[in-house]
């Protein structure tokens, strides 16, 4: 039976409801929600099973605790509204999802309660394959700096301010996601936005497990754009796959960026370094010079896109602009530096799909184009087990000199039937001409590290997950092994 979650009443930006229980609250999207609402007065509690950080302890920052085994009483008697996540867990045979269900208070979910946190705001969605939280905090930190108050939220924590905030402004950042709304609702997450402009990073195929051919994934694309008026913009990243297909079935305006040379928003003169300088055209005429802490072409993309988005709407002046890209610096795990207390290089790149992985690679390459580049990875997502994208191990880890590959998640202990185990993965590696090693404890990637690295490489720690704690484990041993 299928169930869409649906509220019986319409909440206003006042929130008639002050308690509210989050059943996954752990995840990105729905820490920033939690945040939010907690930001918004709200008394919030919640539940998730195998929470790990950095959203468990930015939730009790907050003074947000959880129950971390879901059970039916985890649901407080007075509970005025519950929000249920996206997890393969969270069906009716949870205990406690069914108990939602049959308790007297409304259920929505994440995306239905973000669209009505934003349903009396000028709301920009960032969407795409890839991009979607750096764009967006990109943006949200530059209005920020410069005085603005807008609402926004973002799908991983940022250095230097709050993963979402409930601003004062008509403005509202919304990082926009394709995945379904639930177990319940297959309508994707970013329908429910109610978006106006949109700056759209990519198409490439990704999530194969929910969109298993390119067409099934595009699909929600291009209702998106079809919800979008004459009224709206479209930042379209144009050079990549699908997306000129997409924003041709819009009535929005489109602008294009890239970075390449065309007509839309591009980067000229880019000097990569411990601080990377572009200029800014839009077609040939000059904008500005733009200088970033971040590391890696993509990043010189991103900037570029999120600078399209805040010009084309008039948002900032060009020298707030300016200051705003040279001030931001990044997002926890998209490619930040792990430690400065060693002389090995340390960062952490999400590592959820083969661009992602691929692009954190080239980034290091580019910046330290001698160096020794040692990576340790998680297939962490179900894309990276799947058969049918087994080649995705063919060519991501090139600017690798070696790769040690921890264990991908099991079930009950055991390898998943029919998804590419450990010795499959670590064969395929091996086979493409890098050296790869496969540990199932964090101890032996501890010791394979102790044994191989001299002093002087960069580490890539990539993983869309926990890493067994190798995340923590490894710049710590880095620092007593090898001190600044």
């Amino acid at each position: 039976m299928e169930i869409i979650i649906r509220t019986n009443k319409r909440l206003s930006m006042q929130l008639p409801y002050s308690k509210i229980h989050i059943i996954g609250i752990a995840g990105m999207g729905m820490t920033a929600l939690a945040t939010y609402l907690k930001e918004k007065g709200c008394h919030v509690t919640g539940s998730d099973m195998g929470a790990y950080d950095p959203s468990a302890s930015y939730l009790a920052s907050y003074g947000i605790s959880f129950a971390t085994e879901h059970a039916a009483e985890n649901i407080p008697a007075d509970t005025e509204l519950i929000i249920i996540g996206k997890h393969a867990k969270l069906t009716m045979d949870n205990a406690e999802v069914a108990a939602a269900f049959a308790h007297p208070a409304p259920v929505m979910s994440m995306a239905e309660m973000w669209g009505v946190l934003g349903s009396e705001t000028t709301n920009t969605l960032v969407v795409g394959s890839y991009g979607k939280s750096t764009n967006s905090a990109l943006i949200s930190w530059c209005l920020r700096h410069a005085g603005k108050d807008p609402h926004y939220f973002i799908g991983a924590i940022p250095h230097d301010m709050p993963l979402s905030h409930a601003g004062s402004q008509d403005i509202f950042i919304m990082e926009g996601d394709e995945y379904p709304t639930s177990n319940f609702d297959m309508t994707s997450k970013f329908m429910y936005l109610h978006g106006k402009h949109v700056l759209l990073t990519s198409g490439e195929h990704d999530h194969v497990n929910m969109f298993p051919t390119l067409e099934s994934y595009l699909a929600p694309y291009r209702a998106l754009m079809q919800t979008l008026t004459t009224e709206s913009i479209v930042v379209a990243n144009i050079a990549h796959p699908n997306v000129a297909e997409l924003v041709a079935e819009t009535s929005a305006r489109v602008v294009t960026y890239g970075l390449h040379e065309h007509e839309g928003y591009h980067p000229r003169n880019i000097a990569y370094g411990s601080t990377t300088a572009c200029d800014l055209y839009r077609g040939d005429t000059f904008v500005c010079t733009l200088e970033t802490q971040l590391l890696g072409a993509f990043n010189i993309e991103n900037i570029v896109g999120s600078s399209a988005m805040i010009l084309e709407q008039g948002l900032l002046s060009i020298d707030e602009l300016v200051r705003g890209i040279a001030s931001f610096r990044g997002v926890v795990r998209r490619l930040d530096k792990k430690t400065d207390a060693s002389s090995l290089s340390i960062y952490e790149g999400f590592g959820s799909s083969y661009t992602k992985a691929k692009t954190a690679l080239e980034a290091l390459r580019l910046h330290f184009p001698t160096a020794r580049i040692v990576t340790v990875f998680e297939p962490h997502t179900f894309s990276w087990r799947d058969p049918l994208t087994a080649h995705w191990y063919d060519d991501v880890f090139a600017e690798s000199a070696l790769v040690i590959i921890y264990k991908p998640p099991a079930k009950d202990g055991k390898d998943v039937p029919g998804q590419l185990t450990l010795d499959e993965i670590v064969h395929r590696v091996t086979t493409s001409g890098t050296p790869a090693h496969g540990v199932h404890t964090s101890d032996e990637a501890l010791a394979i590290l102790e044994h191989e690295i001299t002093g002087n490489e960069v580490i890539l720690m990539l993983s869309s997950g926990e890493l067994g704690g190798l995340i923590k484990e490894i710049p710590k041993w880095a620092q007593e092994t090898y001190p600044q």
